[in-house]
């Protein structure tokens, strides 16, 4: 065969970044940047988390509609709060995407407020980014020298 295997296992890899336009949320971008939402594929053991984030997605519902029966309307409400609705709507899909944008997000760093936030408000945004986080990440790393690191999940 033609793989050079040792070619391969010596270099080093950087993950595909893509900046997508996002028009809408302009007025909470500074005045003279552009509004784009930078993002970058993720690793194997990243997309294998979302992926467990997905399949927990399960459990924590179940979990949650047994408090909500269970609890006064106070705790019912505080519960809803927490996980931004009626946990009936997060769907394994959506926990799923809302990982992938945190951990594919590089500018603006987002975590699960921010991520539920842009859901909740702009969905096609919503969509629309974390499609093309999956789309880098289906497309592989690229060959290059890597940045320092910052944070990962497991």
């Amino acid at each position: 065969m033609g793989f050079n295997s040792s070619k391969f296992i010596s270099t080093q890899f950087i993950p595909r970044e893509k900046g997508i336009e996002v028009k809408d949320l302009k007025p909470w971008f500074e005045k003279k940047s552009k509004p784009v939402w930078l993002v970058r594929g993720l690793t194997g053991y990243e997309l294998a988390w979302c992926e467990e984030i997905k399949r927990r997605n399960k459990q924590i519902e179940k979990i949650l509609e047994g408090l909500l029966q269970s609890g006064s309307q106070k705790q019912k409400e505080a519960i809803q709060q927490l996980v931004g609705g009626d946990p009936k709507n997060a769907t394994d899909d959506v926990a799923k995407r809302i990982e992938m944008l945190c951990v594919g997000s590089v500018d603006p760093k987002c975590d699960n407020e921010l991520a539920i936030k842009l859901l909740t408000n702009f969905p096609i945004e919503f969509f629309d980014i974390t499609n093309q986080i999956n789309l880098l990440t289906g497309k592989g790393h690229v060959p290059g020298k890597p940045k320092p690191s910052g944070k990962t999940h497991p």
